[in-house]
């Protein structure tokens, strides 16, 4: 059985001082919940409070990016190494806003990708289409191809997830319904059993991102091949994150 990830991405919102609190808040709302995995991606500045607050409370932080180089003279940017040293345990690789707005390569992801497992960190690596790609029929063409690219350096024993984000369905209100999040998510462990082995396919965590609500959540944990969401507007609301980490299966 593959335990449930809850996973909340702040993006660029509270700063430090809020931060904390809000960590704060959560640490005491979400200190019963058991039988799934809680994950939140502060703002870079926010980490160190973030994660003194949440300490041992069982709610793990992760970065929202890194760059694929230790060290260097890569003005605003951070890398694997500094997450890890900082006691992050995951990062995000190739968001959709990362791909699509600051013009991410799927190569890029491959390397970020293979940057973050040589620090010890787990990449969750984010795949997805847009509107016109699914109105166009491509979407498993699309997804294949950033799943080949992004994880072309990873090898069958080591750590990762995947969140498929349909482009389309981010921060627009709209969100894939049950069946197309179902079929998409199929394919994806399919792919996977036939370029690494069935074990890994059966093993590795596949998320839903894409305007996930309190109101969707049991819907769409109800797919067998989906095992915990990426939340975004809705993670950044204590009500509606709490009740979205009390699923109901």
């Amino acid at each position: 059985m593959r335990t449930p990830l809850i996973a909340g991405n702040w993006k660029m919102h509270l700063a430090p001082t809020e931060a904390r609190k809000y960590a704060i808040r959560l640490r005491v709302r979400l200190a019963d919940v058991r039988g799934r995995d809680i994950l939140v991606f502060p703002p870079f500045t926010a980490l160190p409070a973030v994660i003194e607050e949440l300490g041992r409370s069982g709610i793990a932080c992760g970065g929202q990016n890194l760059h694929w180089e230790k060290q260097g003279a890569f003005t605003g940017e951070i890398s694997a190494p500094f997450l890890a040293d900082l006691g992050c345990s995951h990062v995000l690789v190739g968001h959709s806003e990362r791909r699509h707005i600051f013009g991410e390569t799927d190569e890029d992801c491959g390397r970020k990708t293979r940057a973050a497992l040589d620090a010890g960190l787990t990449p969750i690596l984010c795949v997805g289409e847009t509107l016109e790609q699914r109105e166009a029929d491509a979407t498993r063409q699309v997804i294949e191809r950033q799943l080949a690219a992004g994880l072309k350096p990873v090898q069958e024993d080591e750590k990762f997830v995947l969140a498929y984000e349909p482009v389309w369905a981010i921060g627009t209100g709209r969100t894939a319904s049950p069946e197309q999040a179902d079929e998409v998510h199929r394919h994806i462990r399919a792919w996977l059993g036939s370029r690494f082995t069935p074990d890994l396919a059966a093993r590795v965590r596949i998320l839903y991102g894409g305007s996930v609500k309190p109101e969707n959540v049991d819907d769409l944990m109800k797919l067998p091949d989906l095992d915990g969401v990426l939340v975004g507007g809705a993670a950044l609301n204590a009500d509606s994150f709490d009740r979205i980490v009390r699923f109901l299966p």
